[in-house]
Parts: structure tokens; sequence; C-alpha cells
């Protein structure tokens, strides 16, 4: 199975308008339009639209039964203000695909391609375009839609772009893959009052000056390890903007981070112990919600060795390299199949995933198809 130069052309191309427009989780009507119109000409045996929401499955059927295997690529983009200078950059003011998700869309609609064009043998081929990954939501939703129970794949595979690592070389190991995360939103209330007497009130000043170096002095341990957590303050607001007023209420946004679920629930009730601490005896009422919640993605070992196989025999450089500190929903289908996510190297020299100059390389987009498409010819023929 090979992409033409046009092939790759017409790929590229359909990349960068994706870039163009950009639609953050639970947003993307029209890039799930874009991918219908785009694989229509690659006549799957089926398509089933608004899975989990806004997702897209394309089904090619080889000619026996057989396992069913899944590529998952997502829909959204970020709520990030791009400042890229090249001619496809975000034309959406507040949102980018910061995160190369555009990229692995490409991918999986090259695998579309080459798939229709030398159907397997047996078994079938599930294209996932999933929805909402960046808020942790978008996995769980497609799983729990009764439409996906016709899809249950035997084996699902993903792949994510790595910014430093060489340009398509590959990490690729078996267990944790991604830590779990979640968001710890916590609302403090007290009693605002004026400025010039702020002992009328209750400030909760004092406790937001407890809490920022106590929640981040929960990172601790070496990363990769079980004892690894990282707390990461990410917002913060007390008050009004003016100097009349002495503030009455705060929020503090923090991200737990920790290599298993297991290590989470230690972290969450040490997280929530300091909370407690910080307002006792102090009249200020506490309120904490958790938000973009992950599980932590583990590798299926068999899926693992399908893929290196894959890999050595397309002639991608690969090593078993190390767990991603970013989270990823991808990790719900472990729950469902034997699944397995790789990083591709984007470049050594590039910015960082989420930075407002990132851009997906698209000469990876032939990498990435080759090694899906050689796991389909192996496993289903």
């Amino acid at each position: 199975m090979q992409l033409s130069d046009d092939d790759i052309d017409q790929l590229t191309n359909w990349r960068r308008k994706l870039h163009r427009l950009p639609e953050i989780s639970g947003q993307e009507f029209e890039t799930a339009s874009q991918i219908r119109n785009f694989l229509a000409d690659t006549l799957p045996d089926g398509v089933i639209s608004g899975l989990g929401g806004t997702g897209v499955a394309l089904i090619y059927n080889g000619r026996e039964p057989g396992p069913t295997l899944m590529f998952r690529a997502e829909l959204d983009a970020l709520p990030i203000h791009e400042i890229g200078k090249w001619d496809h950059r975000s034309a959406i003011p507040g949102k980018g695909h910061m995160c190369g998700h555009d990229g692995h869309m490409a991918i999986l609609a090259a695998l579309g391609r080459m798939v229709s064009r030398n159907r397997p043998r047996r078994g079938r081929v599930v294209l996932l375009f999933q929805p909402a990954e960046e808020t942790g939501l978008g996995a769980a939703a497609v799983i729990a839609d009764e439409k996906f129970s016709g899809l249950r794949p035997d084996y699902s595979f993903a792949l994510h772009n790595l910014p430093g690592l060489p340009k398509g070389h590959v990490w690729l190991k078996d267990g944790v893959a991604n830590c779990a995360s979640r968001g710890l939103r916590i609302k403090l209330s007290g009693r605002a009052a004026h400025a010039s007497m702020p002992e009328s009130g209750i400030s909760p000043a004092v406790a937001v000056a407890k809490l920022i170096p106590s929640l981040t002095s929960l990172g601790k341990g070496d990363f990769g390890t079980e004892g690894f957590a990282l707390a990461t303050i990410t917002h913060v607001t007390i008050g009004e903007a003016t100097f009349g007023i002495a503030p009455g209420d705060a929020e503090v946004w923090v991200t737990l981070r920790t290599m298993t679920d297991d290590s989470m629930q230690q972290l969450t009730t040490t997280a929530e112990s300091i909370v407690e601490e910080a307002v006792r005896d102090t009249g200020i009422a506490t309120s904490l919600s958790y938000h973009d919640v992950f599980a932590h993605s583990e590798n299926d070992p068999e899926a693992v060795q399908l893929l290196r196989q894959a890999m050595s025999a397309e002639g991608v450089p690969h090593r078993r390299g190390e767990a991603m500190r970013a989270s990823e929903d991808f990790g719900r289908f472990a729950a469902v199949s034997r699944s397995a996510m790789f990083f591709l190297g984007a470049g050594e020299d590039v910015p960082n995933l989420h930075n407002p100059d990132y851009d997906f390389p698209d000469e990876l987009i032939s990498i990435g198809a080759r090694i899906f498409a050689r796991a389909v010819h192996d496993i289903l023929s």
C-alpha cells in the first residue's frame, strides 16, 4: 500500500485547510463534515456520524470475517491564539491546532485511501475521528454512545506527534504511556469589604497565599516512577479589579498529575486536605470541583509488539523511549480492546505542543500512515 506524490500533495493541502479552520472541543461540526467529504471517494462500507457528540467513524470491511482494528485521531483544536507566520495559520482568532491534531487526521485520511485501494483479506478497519480529546471527555463519550457497540475493536491504535524527538523517529513502550491528570478548581467564598475597613470583611487573600506554595510543593519523585507527582497552578483570581474593595471571593485552579490512577487518588486526597487546612478557622467557605479528568494511558504488550513489527518492516527508526507527561484520553479504549499509542518525532528544534507557534510537520503524514497500513497488512492478511 503506497501513497502517490499526488496523494501527498492533496493530504498536505487538506491538513493545512484543517489548520486554518480550528474548532475546539465539542464544537467540531465543520471538521467532522470535512472528514466525511474528503474521504467520500474511498467508498467506506459504513459511516457513523455524531459519535460521542461530533465524532465520525468510517468502516472498511475485509473480504472475510476477522478482527476489528480501530485507528483513532482527534478532531479538536485548542483555545490558543496562533502567532505563526505561515500562510495556513489559523483564520479563527483565539483558536489553533497547537497540538497537531490536524496532522493526526491527515494520517488517518491517508490510511483510509490506502485501505480503500487494497482491502484486507479479513476483518475490518475502523477509522475513528474522535471529538473532545483536549477536555478528556471525548473517548468516554464515544465508548458510552450506543452507536459504538457495533464497532467494538479487538485492537485500537493511535499516535501523537512529539517535539523534541528526531523527526520521523518513534518512541514506543508497553505499560504506562501517558500520565493521569485532572484539574482541581478551588472556590473560596468570604465577604467583601471597603478597602479602608478590611477588618469588616473576610478576605481569602491569606488562604490563596498559603495555597499556591503548598499545592505546588506536592510535586515529588522522578518522572517515570510510581511516586511521581506534579501540581501546576494554572489560574488564580481574587476579588475585583479595583482599589476600593477588599476581596471576598477567590479561585485557584491547579492541575494534578501522576503516573497512575492509583497515585492520583492519593494526590487528590492530599490536595483536598491542604485546602481544608488553609481555610481552617477563617470563616471562608470552600467549593471543590474536578475538570478535564484523564485516566492514565497504558499500552498493551501485544499491541505494542504488532506496532514494532510494522515499524521494522517499514524501516522507521524506533526505540522504547519514555512515557509522556501530558495526558491522553486514548487510554479509555484499553477497557474495550488491546490498545497502544506511539509517539512520532516532530523534530528536535521545534516549539513544544500547545505553544502558540507550533505547526505539525507535513512530512510525518506519510510516515504515520505507512506504519498503520503495515499493521493492517500484518494483522488482517
